[in-house]
């Protein structure tokens, strides 16, 4: 039986090596052509990183190192971090011989391609993109069946939950602060979709686009009667003019969420339906 195993496995391995050559086009509109399937992968973004750990156990071994922010699962945790958006290492993914880099900015692609290493760059910002980018990770990896096992996974979790929240008497108004700056999530961003599918009203127009900085006056003229926060500072909310009147704050409907809350809610990959769970409790307490 073990035999049997081991050739199955040796089939599905050169069936998926046969994929190769392989030219992909990237969210930048960039296209990189991949020799063969990559066995040393640097993620630069933690959505990445939590995907292709999704795909499977193997595909999650062949990442060499990540971003300082990737900390799901527990094996990518003593992994390298070769920094994040604003301060990244180039030197180090260099030294590490990658043979595929994952980044959500243009910012270190030139040392890298220079040194010979191909770069995807990914921009996952909608509901549809958390498949999209599982789809493009598996053509990547050769992994095309894994990636669309994982994205009817994702879809299954996510549908029985929305079911569930379908339940809820009432679907009240809901700002979402990322930071305290204030950024926001409009409804078009994944976080809007699945406030949409917690049986919430985001206040925030669409016509502002998916992650917008916005007035706090706005925030008071639209009267949200549940804040959801994902930043620190929750304390000083109640503090700003105007908004000690909201609804929200009144009835003390502040869902302040911090650690691994807020990596559930702020990644757009596989733990998504967890996120959603998160603001359904939130949103409809009588649901828990």
């Amino acid at each position: 039986m073990k035999q049997i195993v081991i050739l199955l496995s040796a089939v599905f391995l050169s069936l998926a090596f046969a994929q190769f050559p392989r030219t992909v086009t990237d969210d930048q509109g960039r296209t990189l052509t991949l020799p063969k399937a990559p066995q040393r992968i640097v993620t630069m973004l933690p959505s990445a990183t939590e995907t292709i750990c999704s795909l499977s156990e193997e595909a999650c071994k062949r990442i060499v190192a990540t971003d300082q922010f990737s900390n799901w699962p527990e094996r990518v945790k003593g992994l390298p971090k070769a920094g994040g958006l604003i301060n990244p290492n180039p030197e180090l993914i260099i030294s590490l011989k990658p043979d595929l880099v994952i980044v959500n900015s243009p910012r270190i692609v030139e040392p890298l391609e220079r040194a010979g290493i191909p770069v995807y760059i990914t921009r996952p910002q909608t509901y549809a993109d958390i498949f999209r980018t599982a789809r493009a990770y598996g053509e990547l990896l050769g992994l095309r069946a894994e990636a669309e096992r994982l994205v009817a996974r994702i879809q299954t979790e996510v549908f029985a939950l929305e079911s569930r929240a379908v339940k809820a008497r009432v679907r009240p108004l809901v700002y979402y602060e990322i930071d305290p700056t204030p950024y926001t999530a409009g409804p078009g961003s994944f976080i809007g979709v699945l406030i949409q599918k917690a049986r919430g009203q985001n206040i925030i127009p669409a016509e502002l686009g998916n992650f917008p900085k916005i007035s706090p006056e706005l925030v008071v003229q639209q009267k949200p009667q549940v804040i959801v926060v994902t930043h620190p500072e929750v304390a000083a909310i109640k503090n700003r003019p105007g908004w000690a009147g909201l609804p929200a704050v009144q009835q003390n409907r502040i869902c302040a969420f911090s650690g691994e809350a807020t990596d559930l809610l702020s990644r757009p990959g596989p733990r998504v339906a967890q996120g959603l769970k998160l603001l359904i409790e939130c949103l409809h307490p009588e649901l828990r």
